[in-house]
């Protein structure tokens, strides 16, 4: 998209970022942890770290592609990490994304752990092939 665009008319850096953060939602969102059941919940994610390498442009009107995969958890999933792979047409990798984070009580501002039930559905969040348990 031409919203998407830097200077240097390819996709800007931040863009790679609301790229992954929209993936993040919608895995969740598959998992049943969706937004309404957060803020019915007052429970929300929040990220620590967010790191993105970068290693192809992507130009305007190109197709992209992201995935999804936890690369590291604590049994109850309180804490986690999280890699996206960006992928340009064509299947080449342009980017990945690596956030490691937590959940927060939106009404406390305090960290939190989930519901034993939405525990157990994060924990079906696809697994990198290098996921650790933390």
């Amino acid at each position: 998209m031409w919203s998407h665009l830097d200077a240097n008319m390819h996709m800007r850096h931040s863009a790679y970022a609301d790229f992954a953060a929209q993936a993040r939602i919608e895995a969740l969102e598959q998992l049943g942890l969706d937004l309404k059941t957060f803020q019915r919940l007052h429970i929300g994610p929040i990220l620590f770290r967010e790191e993105t390498i970068y290693l192809r442009e992507v130009g305007i009107n190109e197709q992209v592609t992201v995935t999804t995969a936890l690369t590291s958890s604590r049994k109850d999933g309180s804490r986690w990490a999280i890699k996206h792979e960006i992928f340009k047409e064509g299947g080449v990798k342009a980017a990945e994304i690596n956030v490691e984070g937590a959940w927060i009580d939106t009404l406390k501002r305090k960290l939190a752990t989930l519901p034993d039930e939405l525990a157990e559905q994060f924990a079906h969040l696809p697994r990198a092939a290098e996921f650790v348990e933390l």
